[in-house]
């Protein structure tokens, strides 16, 4: 299983991690995700690090308050979700590129 592993520049694969760690974390802070309840009522945009950039509306909620609560949760939890797996996809592209390194 490990018959091809080069152990012998594990320093520059360190040093590669962490790069590659450091330019992950530039890329969560540079993407955004976007959700969408109620038909487009509700939408919130949020950054790779899960804050909230923009938050829009409907003008037709304003008066139904149990409405907009529950269109506002579905609409969080569906951008949390984008957020994770977009960390998921960066960190399996992270420990691909890293194992790569390794077999050379």
């Amino acid at each position: 299983m490990f018959e091809n592993l080069n152990l012998g520049n594990l320093g520059e694969l360190i040093a590669q991690a962490q790069q590659q760690a450091r330019e992950m974390q530039e890329d969560a802070e540079a993407a955004t995700y976007a959700a969408k309840s109620g038909g487009g009522l509700i939408k919130i945009v949020a950054n790779g690090n899960g804050e909230i950039v923009d938050l829009e509306i409907d003008d037709s909620l304003l008066t139904d308050k149990q409405s907009l609560i529950i269109l506002l949760i579905a609409a969080f939890n569906e951008v949390t979700d984008k957020i994770n797996e977009g960390r998921q996809q960066a960190a399996m592209q992270m420990m691909g590129n890293i194992a790569a390194s390794m077999q050379k």
